[in-house]
């Protein structure tokens, strides 16, 4: 057995998570994150850098497509929609964070959210598997962000 390097542990680590490490507070938190994550991206709907990621995205079209906050007649396909509610949702700069400086659920809400609207109606996800994805995506960005000397030095730029 070769060692493992920290890639592959970092890939073992994240490829083993399941439902059953949600615990109720895991969940409590996630619902709380994703429902301030959500209020904030509506409340971002209304800033300049928005209208303009929308207007620029308005280009693509595709077959599969995702719900773009606050326009319920206008969709995109998921990269772009990912990319427009993730501009709402940061745009003002309220969405939340942590140390290492950075905003977690801004970018990984709007991405989980985007895809989960692209699965075929046969095979829609739950409402468990949306947890799921969102608190993988948070545990990718912190182990990153804990691999990074460079978010670690940000207080210190600053």
């Amino acid at each position: 057995h070769p060692p493992q390097t920290i890639t592959g542990n970092f890939a073992n680590v994240i490829h083993g998570m399941n439902a059953n490490h949600l615990t109720d507070q895991i969940i409590q938190r996630s619902k709380r994150m994703i429902l301030d994550t959500l209020g904030v991206g509506l409340l971002g709907t209304s800033t300049e850098v928005y209208h303009k990621v929308t207007q620029y995205s308005k280009l693509y079209s595709s077959d599969i497509s995702s719900t773009i906050w606050g326009h319920l007649d206008f969709r995109l396909p998921p990269l772009y929609a990912a990319f427009v509610n993730g501009v709402a949702a940061h745009s003002m700069d309220f969405d939340d964070t942590w140390h290492p400086a950075t905003h977690p659920s801004g970018a990984v809400l709007p991405a989980v959210i985007a895809l989960s609207e692209a699965f075929p109606h046969k095979k829609k996800i739950s409402g468990l598997d949306l947890l799921l994805a969102f608190n993988v995506g948070i545990e990718v960005q912190g182990r990153l962000l804990h691999f990074s000397s460079e978010a670690r030095n940000i207080p210190k730029r600053y």
